[in-house]
């Protein structure tokens, strides 16, 4: 029988083997459940509006109350990739999938229940669940490469892709479905590289401001940074980072139990010296780890700390220090009166 593997692109994380159809590898960004948002996990974020922090203007208006972000995942099938993005974090119809082919499983080879094309009336279904319609477009960045691609969502196929978590011979439902929007089908393994980096949004409007964001490259810090800025922590005190950006610096603290790193806390200062931004960043358990630090822990090829303004009329973000192994990423705003925004991953457990 033909297997196949999912990869979700936006932090990455160490493969896990199933006994079913597919294999997930969390990349990340992420970057981040059994969903448990990083805004629950990294707490005790506080911030002052000020100057130094820029909001990016907004060419465009966004609906931010309805707001949803998406990660691009990569699914093998037939030994070459489609390039799948899930909305099923948001659409969670219990009919989402034709009632025909739940009944007629039984008479289905497994290989077939893995992939399934959504014919029109459920792809009406799931556009109207999610508040979209076909003149509605994708809007798919790239910000490493700074790259938008926009595509109608009537060039798209609405599709179905079977959870990793459904062992072959027992019954599934619309429930054990990923369900969303095919961007690319039957590629090579290269086209990962691709995908990796990228979010996704479904609307009218581009929501992303290009060319404004960059990896945070830390170098280490000055032993008296650590407790000028932080404090607070039941942890020792371990190594200090920083990343300066124009007017900013960005200060990182590591705080120990033993050898191993429990907490880091975030501090941010403007050319003033005021902290106009602080942030304790905690795993959370359940699986999440820290992730490598740019310049400190990766080489150049790998990128997972980011900064800068990504969406039109908000004030800069920040993130990709955990990696998720239960729940989604999430990216934060250098603003208190912004809360975190969950990138959708559908990361089911």
């Amino acid at each position: 029988m033909q297997h196949s593997t999912h990869y979700s692109l936006f932090q990455v994380r160490p493969m896990m083997k199933f006994s079913t159809a597919l294999v997930l590898l969390f990349l990340q960004l992420i970057m981040m459940g059994c969903k448990k948002e990083f805004s629950k996990q990294a707490s005790n974020s506080t911030g002052i509006t000020n100057d130094s922090v820029k909001t990016a203007k907004p060419t465009d208006e966004i609906d931010y109350n309805h707001f949803n972000i998406y990660n691009v995942s990569l699914v093998q099938r037939n030994e070459l990739m489609d390039v799948f993005i899930s909305v099923s974090d948001i659409y969670t119809d219990s009919h989402a999938i034709p009632s025909d082919f739940i009944k007629n499983q039984k008479n289905v080879p497994f290989e077939k229940l893995q992939y399934v094309e959504l014919d029109a009336e459920y792809r009406k279904k799931m556009l109207t669940g999610m508040h979209l319609t076909e003149t509605d477009s994708l809007y798919l960045f790239n910000y490493e490469f700074n790259k938008l691609q926009k595509t109608p969502l009537n060039k798209l196929k609405a599709v179905a892709y079977l959870t990793p978590y459904a062992p072959e011979g027992e019954e599934v439902d619309a429930g054990s479905y990923m369900i969303g929007f095919q961007i690319e089908t039957q590629k090579d393994m290269d086209i990962f590289d691709r995908y990796s980096n990228a979010i996704a949004y479904f609307g009218n409007k581009d929501p992303f401001v290009q060319n404004k964001i960059k990896p945070m490259q830390w170098e280490k810090s000055s032993t008296e940074v650590s407790k000028k800025y932080f404090s607070g922590s039941p942890f020792k005190y371990g190594k200090t980072f920083q990343f300066k950006d124009n007017d900013l610096i960005y200060y990182l603290q590591d705080f120990l139990e033993g050898d191993i790193v429990q907490e880091r806390q975030l501090a941010v200062i403007n050319n003033r010296n005021e902290k106009i931004f602080e942030k304790t960043i905690t795993t959370g358990g359940d699986g999440a780890e820290f992730t490598p630090l740019n310049g400190i822990d990766t080489d150049g090829a790998n990128k997972f700390q980011w900064t800068g303004n990504l969406f039109k009329g908000k004030p800069p973000v920040v993130f990709g220090f955990v990696s998720q192994s239960f729940g989604c990423p999430s990216i934060t705003f250098l603003d208190k009166g912004h809360k975190d925004l969950t990138i959708n991953c559908d990361n089911r457990h």
